[in-house]
């Protein structure tokens, strides 16, 4: 290893060590804040009879106010419960952690660059009228993403499947290397190790030659993989780059929504998504929770690319707080000619209907034959429990996968306390054995299929950014199905006897867990 080699592994070390306490401080922080208002209210109690009771009120008032407000019952009933459980001190720290300057400033920002972005979305109007033409059960999903999201669907574009991290990787680093005019990169997770770092040596180059090279990561995701203030190191290298949504120590709502999207896209007629993120997990170079990583991708070529430039431009415009100019980034794609509906779109939290939800019920209530679904957590409200319930007892063959080693153990436990109800039902559930499944599918009747970054959590569905592609009639849909069979093969069911006596020893612990699930 040369001298310049060992100088900057050590500033690395460093740059952890660093980052490290800053997690460390933060936390210190948020604690010292919460201990402040503990004392603050202690002290006023003792020196004033009413305040007790003046505090009771307020938080009364706030658990009508969470009561009436439209967001899912299970967050209304772990709020309620938490206010109700402490009233004297629940109702101040929700006000606190809701009525907050800076998430409302964040709020108001990013709805203002997704406005302004959708105005800029394709007018397909022939397209969904040919896919009513081809199609009556597809079109209702189609126009309800285009209503509600803005995302139109495209016809124009080749789909290709990656049925693993490896697979995409090599693809992507050549797809790259291809470029001419931009590279715009937005993840959760970006890790330095082989994966980043090979495709960087790329960025560094192509920006040198004049390519537009931004990149967005997310400041939580990636706060235990990036060195402190990463941005500033490649901006050096003359890479654009923002993080999103810094991690603050101000106790807000606003640090639950974080940007879980993976969005590659190259020239505007290239572009990636799933649930691939750029660490060496992702690729099996690293294997972190001791066995295979289990992954999945998509790589579009075509129009359907231009939904993605403008998912990524909309952040870029929030973080940078400049207008931007999407003709500059539009490329029209006439020569491509794809095989069925490709149709990207995004959800985000400041939608009014949970668009991504939506989008699987939809498939849930259309499918006649089979469901299979694969995501690494299965933490799922009410509707829909009964969606796959309903489904499953009306013949639906209705399969999910998750997985046997878990990534974080209170989640894994909560995801197995939903198996119980499920399979009383009918639906069958496996649990990946050679390892973590981190994909994030669904696939119905061998004619529809979502791939993308969106797992089956309240996280994901409620409050995280996340973005999918939906698919209609492409012929990838049967690579997509007989990947899932395969894993299938090597995954163990989860019958409704093991899931009895699997959670029987743990019933009220699971109960509480279940209850606060929209919360972890």
């Amino acid at each position: 290893m040369s001298k310049q080699a060992v100088i900057d592994k050590e500033r690395r070390r460093g740059d952890y060590v660093l980052f490290t306490d800053k997690i460390s401080w933060v936390g210190f922080l948020v604690l010292l804040q919460l201990a402040f208002l503990l004392f603050a209210y202690y002290k006023f109690r003792e020196h004033y009879i009413g305040v007790q009771a003046f505090m009771s009120f307020v938080s009364m008032i706030v658990v009508v106010y969470i009561i009436n407000r439209p967001i899912n019952p299970a967050y209304k009933l772990a709020w309620c419960i938490t206010i109700l459980f402490i009233p004297v001190f629940g109702g101040l720290f929700y006000l606190i952690l809701s009525v907050n300057t800076t998430r409302r400033k964040f709020r108001k920002s990013v709805r203002s660059a997704v406005n302004y972005s959708t105005k800029h979305l394709s007018d397909n109007t022939n397209t969904l009228e040919h896919i009513e033409q081809v199609s009556r059960h597809t079109i209702p999903q189609a126009r309800y993403i285009y209503n509600i999201a803005g995302y139109p669907p495209y016809e124009n574009t080749e789909v290709s499947y990656f049925s693993s991290g490896e697979e995409m990787y090599i693809t992507m680093l050549e797809e790259i290397k291809k470029a001419k005019h931009f590279i715009f990169m937005e993840y959760f997770i970006i890790h330095d190790g082989i994966f980043w770092n090979s495709i960087l040596d790329v960025l560094k180059e192509k920006a040198r030659n004049g390519v537009e090279v931004k990149i967005i990561y997310d400041d939580m995701g990636s706060i235990r993989t990036l060195p402190a203030m990463y941005y500033e190191e490649l901006r050096a290298w003359g890479i654009e780059c923002y993080c999103f949504n810094p991690f603050s120590p101000t106790l807000s709502l606003r640090l639950n929504n974080r940007d879980h999207r993976k969005i590659t896209v190259i020239d505007g007629i290239t572009s990636f998504t799933g649930g691939i993120n750029i660490a060496d997990e992702y690729i099996n170079q690293r294997h972190r929770l001791g066995g295979y990583w289990k992954d999945s991708g998509v790589m579009l070529k075509g129009d359907a690319t231009w939904s993605f430039t403008v998912m990524f431009l909309q952040f870029w415009q929030h973080l940078s707080n400049q207008k931007i100019d999407y003709k500059k980034y539009h490329r029209t794609c006439k020569d491509i000619v794809g095989d069925g509906f490709v149709q990207p779109y995004a959800d985000n939290p400041l939608y009014d209907e949970v668009v991504a939800e939506n989008v699987y019920l939809n498939m849930i209530n259309r499918a006649t034959n089979y469901v299979y679904i694969t995501t690494p957590y299965l933490i799922v409200d009410n509707e829909m429990i009964t969606a796959l319930t309903l489904a499953a007892q009306s013949g639906v063959d209705v399969r999910i996968i998750t997985p046997r080693i878990p990534d974080k153990k209170a989640v894994f436990m909560v995801t197995r306390s939903f198996y119980e109800p499920l399979t009383k039902a009918g639906v069958k559930i496996y649990e990946y054995v050679p390892g973590f499944i981190h994909e994030k599918m669904m696939i119905a009747d061998d004619k529809y299929a979502v791939v993308g970054s969106i797992n089956l959590d309240y996280r994901s569905l409620y409050l995280h950014f996340e973005c999918a592609v939906y698919l209609h009639r492409c012929k990838v849909i049967t690579e997509i199905k007989e990947d899932i069979l395969d894993t299938i093969e090597v995954s163990q069911e989860m019958t409704y006897e093991n899931c009895l006596a699997l959670n029987k020893p743990y019933r009220l612990w699971l109960s509480l867990l279940r209850l606060y699930a929209p919360l972890l």
